[in-house]
C-alpha cells in the first residue's frame, strides 16, 4: 500500500502543471479573480459608507463588521447545499454570478448624501469648501455669515468667521450633525451586501472542495496544491487593493466597485467556460440527479437575501449605547446579528463541551478543551488584526500622509495591499523557516504559535502608536509606519492562519469534525463583528464625512491602538505561559 500511495503523483496520467492536475491552474485562477472583486470592494467599503453616504464612523464601523461577519457564516449553508444537492462546479458557478450582481448594484448608489448641521433647534445645511490654507474644510450659513466648523478638543465646535475669529462656541452634544440620504439608494445598497454575502455562501467552501477533488486521499502533493491555490487570493487582492481604489478616487465609486465585478465575472466565466477540463470534478451527488432540486435551491437562495437585508437595516438603525449602563446595557443595545452571535458562541461552546465530557474519553476531552482554548484566543487574533478594513483605512484617510517618497501619493483604501504584499513576500520565507526549525526538533507548536501571532498584532498597533508621536503639525504620520504596521501584522498573520482549519481536524472528536469546523467559521464571524465594535470605540465627529479636528482624530486612533496594543500582547503572553499544559492535552497534534 505505501508503494500505491508513494506513487500516486508518478501515475497520475492527466495533463500537469508545476507537477500538479492541469485542472489546479483554472482554478487557482477562479480563485484569483474571485478574491480581486471581494478584497477589491472591501478596499472601499468603509470609505463607501463614510464618505458617500455620509454614515457616521459608528454606524460605518457596526455595517463594516456585520457585512463581514454575514461572509464567514453563509459558507456554512452553500457547503452543505452543494455536498447534498448541487455539486461544488455549479455552487461556485452560482455563487459568482450572485456576488457579481451584488458589486454591480454598488456601482448605483445615487447623489453624494447632503451633510447638515443641527443646533439650536435649527437645521443648516453643509457645504465642503477649500480653506485660506488650501486644505477643505466644513462650512455653514448662519445669519448670513459663512463660517466654518471647527472641533475643540473638549468636543465643543467653534463656528468660525473668515478672519479667524470665533463667532460662536457650541458646547459638547449642541452641535449634531448628519446627512440626507436617498431610502431608495440606501435600500440599494443593502441588498447588493446581501447579495455578496448570499453569493458568497456558496462560493468560497466550494471552490477549495474542488481543488481537493483533484487529489486522492493518498497523494502526497495535496498540501503543496492547496498552498498554491491560496496564494491565488493574496495575489487577486494585491492587484484589487491597488486598481479598485485608484479607480474609485480617479472616476467615482462607480468604477471600484465596476472593477471589483468584472473580476468576478472572469471567475465564473472561467467555470462556466472550462472546455471540458472540469468534467468530472465537483459534479452532483449521485443521490441529487434523480430530482434536480437546483432551481428550487436558487428561487430560495434569492428570497433569503431579505435575512441578510433585515440584519443589515437593523444594523443601521440600532441606537448607540448609552453611557454607564455598564455590559449589560452595552449587550442589550447590541443589533440582532450582535445577540445572536454572541449567544451562540457563548452558550455553543460549553455546551460542546460538555458532551464531550460525557460522550468521549479523558484524551478526547483534554483536546477538544484545548481546541476550544485556542478557538477563544483566535477570535481576538481576527478582531484585532481585521481592524485593516475599517479603524485603519479610516486612519489612512485621515492622519497618514499618504506621500510615496514624494513622487506620487497613494489612497487610503489602497494602504491595505501592503498585506497581501508582504503575505507574498513572506510566506515562502516562512515556510522555509518552520520546515528548517522542524528538522531540529525547534518548530513551535500550534499554541506558541498562536500566542506569538497575539503578541505580534499587539506589536503592530504599538508601532503605529510610537509613530503618531512623530506626528507633524498637520497631524498625519508617514506612510511608513502604517506600513510597518502591516508589515509586523503580517509575519503575526503567517503564525495562526495556516494552521487553523488543520488544527481542528486534528483536536476535534471524529463524530463531530463537522461540527467543529462550523464552530472554527463561527469564531472568524464573531471576530469580524467585534473587530467592528473595537472600531466603533475609534469613532471621531465628522462633520460631511471629514474630521473637524484632526488632533482629537488622531489622539483618539492613538489611544485606542494603544489599548487593543497592549490588551493583544498581554493575551498572547498569556498563551504563551499555559502553551505547555494545552500541548499536554493535545496529545501529541502538531
Amino acid at each position: 500500500m505505501t508503494d500505491i500511495a508513494a506513487a500516486g503523483p508518478v501515475a497520475d496520467t492527466r495533463p500537469q502543471w508545476f507537477g500538479h492536475p492541469a485542472q489546479l491552474a483554472r482554478l487557482f485562477t477562479t480563485e484569483m479573480w474571485e478574491r480581486f472583486g471581494f478584497y477589491g470592494m472591501r478596499a472601499l467599503l468603509v470609505l463607501y459608507l463614510t464618505q458617500h453616504f455620509i454614515f457616521n464612523d459608528r454606524v460605518g464601523s457596526g455595517m463594516y463588521g456585520a457585512y463581514m461577519s454575514l461572509v464567514y457564516l453563509t459558507p456554512f449553508i452553500g457547503g452543505l447545499l452543494a455536498d447534498r444537492y448541487l455539486g461544488s462546479k455549479r455552487a461556485v458557478k452560482f455563487g459568482a454570478l450572485v456576488m457579481s450582481a451584488g458589486y454591480l448594484m454598488l456601482c448605483f448608489g445615487g447623489q453624494t448624501a447632503t451633510p447638515f448641521a443641527t443646533y439650536d433647534g435649527t437645521r443648516h445645511e453643509v457645504t465642503i469648501a477649500k480653506t485660506a490654507a488650501g486644505t477643505d474644510g466644513q462650512f455653514v450659513v448662519d445669519a448670513g455669515q459663512r463660517l466654518q466648523i471647527k472641533g475643540r478638543d473638549d468636543g465643543a465646535v467653534d463656528l468660525v468667521a473668515p478672519d479667524g475669529t470665533a463667532v460662536r462656541t457650541l458646547a459638547k452634544g449642541g452641535f449634531v450633525s448628519d446627512a440626507e440620504r436617498s431610502p431608495f439608494y440606501v435600500g440599494v445598497m443593502l441588498l447588493a451586501l446581501s447579495l455578496i454575502v448570499i453569493g458568497n455562501g456558496f462560493f468560497k467552501p466550494n471552490i477549495s472542495t474542488m481543488v481537493g477533488s483533484l487529489y486522492d486521499k493518498t497523494d502526497n502533493r495535496r498540501d503543496a496544491g492547496f498552498t498554491i491555490f491560496y496564494m491565488g487570493i493574496n495575489l487577486g487582492s494585491l492587484g484589487s487593493q491597488i486598481l479598485c481604489p485608484f479607480l474609485a478616487v480617479t472616476f467615482g465609486w462607480w468604477a471600484g466597485f465596476g472593477l471589483a465585478a468584472a473580476g468576478m465575472l472572469v471567475a465564473w466565466a472561467l467555470i462556466q467556460f472550462d472546455g471540458g477540463k472540469l468534467d468530472g470534478y465537483g459534479e452532483a451527488p449521485e443521490s441529487a440527479t434523480a430530482r434536480d432540486r437546483s432551481r428550487l435551491i436558487y428561487l430560495v437562495s434569492f428570497a433569503a437575501v431579505v435575512i441578510p437585508w433585515l440584519l443589515f437595516s437593523n444594523t443601521l438603525d440600532a441606537p448607540a449605547p448609552v453611557a454607564g449602563e455598564g455590559i449589560g446595557g452595552y449587550l442589550l443595545a447590541l443589533p440582532v446579528l450582535g445577540k445572536a452571535l454572541f449567544v451562540t458562541f457563548v452558550i455553543g461552546l460549553p455546551a460542546i463541551l460538555v458532551w464531550s465530557y460525557k460522550a468521549g474519553s479523558k484524551a478526547e476531552f483534554q483536546m477538544m478543551v484545548a481546541a476550544m482554548v485556542l478557538i477563544v484566543f483566535n477570535v481576538t487574533f481576527w478582531t484585532l488584526f481585521e481592524q485593516a478594513g475599517s479603524s485603519l483605512t479610516l486612519f489612512a484617510d485621515r492622519n497618514t500622509n499618504l506621500s510615496v517618497f514624494g513622487l506620487f501619493s497613494i489612497t487610503a483604501g489602497q494602504t491595505q495591499f501592503f498585506n497581501a504584499l508582504f503575505i507574498v513576500l513572506l510566506a515562502p520565507l516562512f515556510s522555509a523557516m518552520w520546515i528548517a526549525l522542524a528538522k531540529r526538533g525547534l518548530e513551535p507548536g500550534i499554541p506558541v504559535k498562536f500566542g506569538i501571532a497575539l503578541v505580534g498584532v499587539g506589536a503592530g498597533f504599538l508601532f503605529l502608536v510610537w509613530g503618531t508621536s512623530f506626528a507633524g503639525p498637520d497631524f498625519q504620520v508617514g506612510l511608513w509606519w502604517l506600513a510597518g504596521l502591516y508589515l509586523i501584522h503580517s509575519m503575526a498573520e503567517l503564525c495562526i492562519s495556516p494552521v487553523g482549519l488543520s488544527m481542528i481536524t486534528k483536536l476535534s472528536i471524529a463524530r463531530i469534525v463537522g461540527m467543529m469546523m462550523g464552530v472554527w467559521f463561527l469564531s472568524i464571524s464573531v471576530a469580524q463583528y467585534v473587530g467592528g465594535i473595537v472600531a466603533q470605540f475609534a469613532s471621531v465627529e465628522t462633520v460631511g464625512g471629514e474630521v473637524t479636528n484632526l488632533s482629537v482624530s488622531l489622539s483618539t486612533y492613538a489611544g485606542v491602538f494603544q489599548t487593543i496594543g497592549i490588551a493583544s500582547a498581554a493575551i498572547g503572553g498569556v498563551l504563551l505561559l499555559v502553551s505547555p499544559l494545552l500541548k499536554r492535552w493535545m496529545h501529541g497534534v502538531k
